[in-house]
């Protein structure tokens, strides 16, 4: 299975390429010409919730942002503006990040995204040009106690961004919390263009203004030299953890499958490390509080705990992670990675959970996770990309 893995990356990696010159993929909502300031990309939303949402949308030129919102469509009588750091508002930037804060539980905000162009930022004197806004979008900020919840999971995209909202169409319901993103949605990190248009263009054109997604990285997104950027354009694509509803998410970051030393990062990563950052952290957060008094826990990992072969990084995984994963008595395990959708029962000599490994990337191939959670079970559904249902799993809270 490592060996058929390994040919599809070379052929993933030279198709990835092609991909990005491929004509069909530039920014559709960019004016003719560039002289003008426009919205490049977005709005898109981004949360850990506990009453946030942060709103994230690129400019094609340099300018100042900020967001207007509220409760009534017709009077957003509210304003935010970037993160401000020692009393500078965040501004002369293309890349915008507001974050709405203190948000009321369970209620409907409206939102408009506007960015006024800098033409000439001199110390003592700053031109401005034309101001350019978004149109009136809306979400529904969850109560984090709300009694049922319900996300989706993609993975393994590899540049292929008409998947996104093929799978996305899938969910009749379409009331998501929110939707992950288990990782590789690239194939390696090119450039800020590639971004938009194999990521947040499709995300932003199916779901992202309304629905927020939150995002961890796989091990191809560490390849490329754009991938110290990269973590900029989302809220984080590492490890994390908080809580919605009955659950308690837990977010780690698993790497690179190869091992640091292999010739093709020369000398500039430190996986193994942070692997083990990580597990110190996962130890600390099964003993909190927060975990131990949740109804479910649900980890969410781009590389599996194990079932992933013998290369360097998953077996890391496996022996960093997976005994705390059944110290914390986990009740669901979410992963990507392989390209091969299975559901692994709860097994007692090994995983303690049950784990649920989505496929990709080719067509055929490709699914769509959806988990329902109230007090009593955690449902999965998976579908592939024809919407045939090829797996499920229910856990029952525990006694």
């Amino acid at each position: 299975m490592q060996q058929q893995r390994r040919n599809f990356l070379k052929t993933s990696l030279t198709l990835g390429a092609a991909t990005l010159l491929a004509p069909n993929q530039t920014m559709a909502n960019l004016p003719a010409t560039t002289d003008e300031l426009a919205i490049a990309v977005g709005p898109y939303l981004q949360t850990n919730f506990g009453n946030e949402m942060t709103i994230l949308w690129l400019t094609n030129k340099v300018a100042a942002g900020w967001v207007a919102y509220g409760e009534d469509a017709n009077n957003l009588d509210q304003k935010a503006y970037g993160k401000t750091e020692l009393g500078l508002k965040a501004a002369n930037t293309k890349l915008n990040s507001v974050t709405l804060k203190n948000l009321s539980p369970g209620k409907t905000y409206y939102y408009q995204v506007f960015s006024k162009e800098i033409k000439d930022f001199q110390p003592y004197k700053l031109t401005y040009g034309n101001t350019v806004h978004s149109e009136t979008e809306s979400f529904i900020n969850p109560a984090i106690t709300k009694p049922e919840i319900s996300f989706l999971m993609l993975n393994d995209i590899h540049d292929r961004p008409q998947s996104i909202p093929l799978l996305i169409n899938l969910d009749k319901e379409k009331n998501n919390d929110f939707i992950f993103f288990n990782g590789d949605i690239f194939d390696y990190q090119t450039d800020e263009q590639q971004i938009i248009d194999h990521m947040l263009k499709p995300c932003v054109d199916s779901f992202a203004k309304k629905t927020p997604f939150i995002y961890v990285r796989g091990n191809h997104e560490t390849r490329g030299k754009f991938a110290r950027e990269f973590p900029q354009y989302f809220t984080h694509v590492g490890h994390a953890a908080f809580n919605l509803g009955p659950v308690r998410f837990v977010i780690l970051d698993t790497g690179e499958d190869k091992e640091d030393a292999h010739p093709v990062y020369a000398g500039i990563v430190d996986f193994d490390q942070y692997r083990l950052e990580q597990a110190a952290w996962l130890k600390a957060e099964i003993n909190s509080k927060a975990f131990k008094k949740a109804p479910f826990r649900i980890v969410l990992m781009h590389i599996p705990p194990r079932f992933s072969g013998d290369a360097h990084g998953p077996k890391h995984c496996t022996e960093l992670f997976e005994p705390l994963l059944n110290q914390g008595k986990v009740d669901l395990v979410l992963s990507g990675h392989t390209h091969k959708y299975i559901i692994h029962q709860p097994n007692k000599m090994a995983n303690n959970y049950p784990l649920v490994i989505g496929g990709g990337p080719k067509d055929g191939n490709r699914t769509l996770t959806k988990i329902v959670v109230n007090d009593k079970e955690i449902k999965v559904t998976m579908l592939d990309d024809s919407g045939k249902e090829v797996g499920g799993y229910t856990a029952k809270r525990r006694a």
